[in-house]
């Protein structure tokens, strides 16, 4: 059988390397906007998202939302939306992306408390099931197509 990498390039999946941190989270640059940035890959991410410090940076048009975001850090966190922006994961892209803007402090400060790197958004299951990911644990890679 020919390799995981041979086939899904046959079946036009784009391939993304992940790095593993020391806190056993997916890092994984991306761009939003042509401007790059760190992001975790979390499959348990409903939608991907940034902070709100990150609005002028990655240039976008935020919106009032009056969904509420829970996670890991609590519920019922304010947030903002930002539509039809341009995301790029590698050579994997999506013009038409919209993305959930709310405070990531709570994640930065747990990162950082554990000596690694603060990181600007994440990125959830939105792009992963749009992308039909699949990941590659063994050699760190993600496949979107």
């Amino acid at each position: 059988m020919e390799n995981l990498h041979e086939y899904l390039k046959k079946e036009n999946y784009k391939k993304i390397k992940f790095k593993v941190t020391k806190t056993q989270h997916l890092a994984i640059k991306a761009k939003i906007n042509g401007i790059a940035g760190n992001f975790i890959l979390d499959t348990g991410a409903s939608n991907s998202c940034v902070g709100f410090e990150c609005i002028e940076r990655f240039e976008l048009a935020a919106k009032k939302s009056k969904t509420k975001a829970s996670g890991a850090g609590g519920t019922g966190m304010k947030t903002q939306l930002s539509s039809e922006n341009k995301l790029q994961l590698g050579s994997w892209k999506n013009k038409n992306f919209s993305i959930v803007i709310f405070d990531l402090s709570h994640v930065n400060e747990a990162l950082e408390s554990h000596k690694a790197k603060p990181v600007d958004g994440i990125i959830g299951a939105d792009v992963l099931l749009e992308g039909k990911a699949i990941i590659d644990y063994y050699n760190n890679y993600l496949y979107l197509r």
